[in-house]
């Protein structure tokens, strides 16, 4: 973080002087009741509307209530904010609000030497620092001497500002994160009015709530304008050159996925089906498109998971644009449906958002490996496409693209998102309608074959010779009565077949139908020749860029590429592989994609694994690939 200090007589409000920052990481921390996902949204918000860039990374408790005041329960939210071009959350926070014990002891083994703490006092008494382990008082036995330390009694101003109110002290206490995002929204100079256009919207049933959670961040603000221990405010400039023109808006990967799914479906000019089970961390694209009724978008919550893609796979068959949500538990669920849905040839969407494993595994934190599970997780060969988008305004755009391909080639199509992408927030560009693409489909109007005595048929398999795609017919439409089924069909007719050549010839036709995919070459960044690449997939974009800029700024030479489609591969894959000497494929699983580059390519492709439940840190990610660079 780059500091300037104002020339000498330079102040904000009163004696308080301002610094410009290029950059800030702030992490809000705390119990899974304080508060703190709501906190950092809301100072998100103002920052996307001052027109930062920035970049999210909202970290939940596993379980749905863990005690109070304990380590499994603390929750956190960091927000990385500039005023130029980013891709992470940040590796290290330089601002730490720690609301109790359990959040400053969660998160002090992340801070650089030198960050501010701003801790809530109040709730550091001997019990609460007791059940954290604490001997004794973190705020006075020198153990934080490294950092600057802000000790300010968050409950207490919080509980004096809303005396006027009618509330009880416990229902006062409720509203010290909005004192904290107060004060902290005078640190950095943030917009204040569309919080509290926010507040009085969210408890617009309940005007005193509205009013004591208003005041109470302007509390906080005010105490930041007049206490002598933040002798400092910051600035960070609009990153006005970090982005095309166009409307911007903060957007999470879950619900810009949602808009893609009702943006592929408005122009496919198809009705949108969801057949769902709610399951962390998929079940925000569930709550979006149940809002979304107006758009022709129909939602179900099915009592299981089998029932929810079961549901969406007969809305596929009925001429709808077919969806199922899920994560990796949910996955192994459906495989037999999913399995079906090859069978019978139909679009559907499977989206994956992928979860620490396996069985139950990390409910909360990020993984990529389910990546073997979309290949081949079925019996029998089931080849089904996947794609994975890159961050979370890119969700977006990897909807409309999983949609097109499951349009166009009939097939089921599996879209892997995770964690990470799925609650992290970046900026995006709302899309012209004229950039969007046509996802229009033509369903089978009448007969199709000619029989050898003229008459005319309708086969249900009869392909398009260039996409290898059967006709979709409407159920109801006359005289397109055809048979369905798991049990192996025909080829042209559909009528059941156990023929052992007709079934090699479906099983290997249904491969050529996904191998002929039309997707985009795999693009190159390599501005300086290199001798090493490093090939990524899905929510790893971020940080190997990142960690690929530091490289070359150091005047290494490192060429990179990221992956959106992993099947089929993207056709001069095998000839961007053969152009290095060494790739190098960073996961966060232990070596999924190397497995399919080693098998498919014959490549030595070396793996960096993550399996912490966490995104890969951009510093860490540069130091190994730098050893890379430099092996013998």
């Amino acid at each position: 973080m780059s500091v300037v200090a104002n020339s000498p007589g330079t102040t904000g409000t009163g004696d308080k002087h301002v610094r410009r920052l290029d950059r800030v990481v702030i992490r809000f921390a705390g119990d899974s009741g304080d508060g703190m996902q709501l906190t950092g949204d809301r100072f998100t918000s103002e920052t996307a509307s001052f027109g930062n860039d920035l970049s999210t990374l909202p970290n939940f408790p596993a379980e749905i209530r863990a005690p109070a005041g304990t380590l499994p329960g603390v929750s956190s939210f960091q927000l990385h904010f500039a005023d130029h071009d980013i891709l992470t959350p940040g590796d290290a926070p330089n601002v730490l609000v720690a609301m109790n014990p359990a959040a400053l002891k969660a998160n002090i083994g992340d801070l650089p030497r030198g960050a501010e703490i701003i801790v809530n006092t109040d709730e550091f008494t001997k019990r609460a620092m007791q059940k954290v382990g604490y001997a004794s008082s973190p705020l006075e036995d020198g153990s934080l001497d490294g950092y600057s330390v802000h000790p300010v009694p968050l409950t207490t101003l919080t509980v004096e500002a809303l005396r006027e109110f009618d509330l009880s002290r416990k229902e006062a206490e409720r509203s010290k994160n909005m004192f904290a995002l107060g004060l902290l929204s005078w640190m950095y100079h943030r917009p204040t009015e569309g919080t509290e256009r926010f507040l009085r919207s969210k408890f617009a049933k309940k005007p005193g709530i509205a009013a004591a959670n208003i005041a109470a961040f302007r509390a906080g603000w005010n105490f930041g304008e007049t206490t002598e221990d933040f002798a400092v405010s910051y600035e960070v400039a609009p990153a006005a050159a970090a982005f095309p023109p166009g409307v911007y808006r903060n957007i999470s990967g879950n619900l810009a996925l949602s808009y893609g799914l009702i943006a592929a479906s408005r122009q496919a000019d198809l009705p949108l089906y969801l057949g769902s089970y709610p399951i962390t961390p998929a079940s925000d694209i569930l709550h979006e498109l149940s809002r979304h009724k107006n758009f022709g978008v129909r939602t179900f919550q099915a009592e299981d998971e089998i029932a929810g893609i079961g549901a969406a796979l007969g809305a596929a068959f009925g001429g709808s644009l077919a969806v199922t949500t899920t994560s990796g538990p949910g996955v192994a669920l459906k495989s037999e449906t999913i399995g079906l849905a090859v069978s019978l040839e139909l679009p559907l969407l499977v989206v994956d958002i992928q979860r620490g494993g396996p069985s139950t595994g990390l409910p909360t934190k990020t993984e990529q490996a389910d990546l073997l599970q979309a290949m081949f997780g079925r019996n029998g060969e089931a080849p089904v496409p996947v794609i994975a988008p890159r961050t979370p305004a890119d969700c977006f755009d990897a909807a409309m693209e999983a949609a097109r391909i499951a349009l166009t080639y009939r097939t089921p199509v599996f879209l892997l998102s995770d964690g990470y992408l799925a609650n992290g927030s970046e900026p995006w560009r709302v899309p012209e309608l004229e950039e969007l693409p046509d996802l229009r489909v033509q369903f089978a109007q009448g007969p199709n074959h000619t029989l050898q005595d003229g008459s005319q048929v309708f086969w249900p398999y009869k392909r398009d010779p260039q996409t290898l795609a059967r006709p979709w017919a409407v159920p109801g439409t006359p005289g397109l009565e055809h048979r369905i089924g798991g049990i192996e069909k025909q080829d042209g007719t559909g009528n059941i077949s156990y023929d052992p050549a007709n079934h090699d010839f479906m099983v290997r036709t249904r491969q050529a139908k996904i191998d002929g995919i039309e997707v985009p070459d795999l693009a190159v960044d390599d501005p300086d020749g290199a001798r090493t690449l490093v090939l990524g997939w899905g929510s790893t974009y971020g940080p190997i860029t990142a960690a690929v800029r530091r490289l070359r700024a150091d005047g290494e030479p490192i060429a990179q590429a990221h992956l959106r489609h992993l099947n089929p591969f993207p056709r001069n894959l095998g000839e961007v592989l053969a152009r290095y000497e060494r790739v190098v494929v960073p996961e966060m699983n232990l070596g999924q994609l190397a497995l399919l580059l080693r098998a498919g390519y014959l490549v030595d492709a070396h793996s960096h694994n993550q399996v912490n439940g966490m995104p890969f840190k951009a510093q860490q990610l540069a130091d190994a690939l730098r050893e890379f660079l430099h092996e013998d």
